[in-house]
Formats: structure tokens, sequence, C-alpha cells
């Protein structure tokens, strides 16, 4: 099984997510509205992180403290730009707004690529590795 952190401010896409990785079969360890939200790495294998959260634009900080921890992060953000070139040791970024079917690929192609299995990436995705 699969442990999934979502750090997402808008309830609304924080439970979308919940629901797609629930119903992928994997388990949601957390959702975390802030950086201060975020529980312990120790469990945490995949991370769907925004960039502007409640306290601010704090995501690509998190994204990367969680990625040099060993996450798989992915980045969705309704600003794909702020990310620059990328975050050193994350997956990559998908550009919101998402479809239910979007979301469900980004969570598969995370979990893939985290379990070393090769996989097309989703359309729109922009990779950083």
């Amino acid at each position: 099984m699969t442990n999934i952190l979502i750090v997402e401010d808008e309830p609304i896409l924080a439970m979308m997510a919940e629901d797609a990785v629930i119903e992928l079969g994997f388990d949601v360890v957390g959702i975390a509205a802030s950086r201060d939200e975020v529980p312990p790495f120790g469990s945490i294998e995949v991370a769907l992180v925004d960039c502007n959260l409640l306290d601010g634009p704090t995501g690509p900080d998190v994204g990367r403290e969680l990625a040099t921890a060993g996450v798989t992060v992915v980045f969705m953000t309704a600003n794909p730009e702020v990310l620059g070139d990328g975050v050193p040791k994350a997956l990559g970024v998908i550009s919101k707004p998402l479809l239910p079917l979007e979301l469900t690929a980004v969570i598969r192609f995370a979990v893939d690529s985290r379990n070393g299995m090769k996989a097309a990436a989703p359309d729109r995705f922009r990779s950083f590795v």
C-alpha cells in the first residue's frame, strides 16, 4: 500500500484528491492546508503539493523538503511558473484545474515512478527529472 500526503488548502480540491487516492487503493496519510500541518515525513511515500497554501507560497519549500527526504513529489498548481526550471528531486508539476481523470493519472504515474515502473507521463505533466 502506498502512503500519500495531500498538501492543498482548497477543501474541495483536497477532497477530490483524497477520493482519487482511495479509489486507486492507496492510503491518505494526511491532508495539510499549510506548512505547519504537514505530518512527520516517515510514512509518506508520495506527496501531491500545491504551491500556494493557507500560510502563503510555502508549497515549493514543503515539496523541496519532502523530495530531499526521499518522498516522490508532484506539484499541482495553477501557477507552475513559480517553480521555474523545477525543484531538485521532485518528480514534476501539473497545472490546475485538473479533471478527475487527470488527477487519477497523475497519482498513478507518481506511484508507478516511485516503484521504478516505466510509465508515460500524463498530458500536461512537466517532468523535473
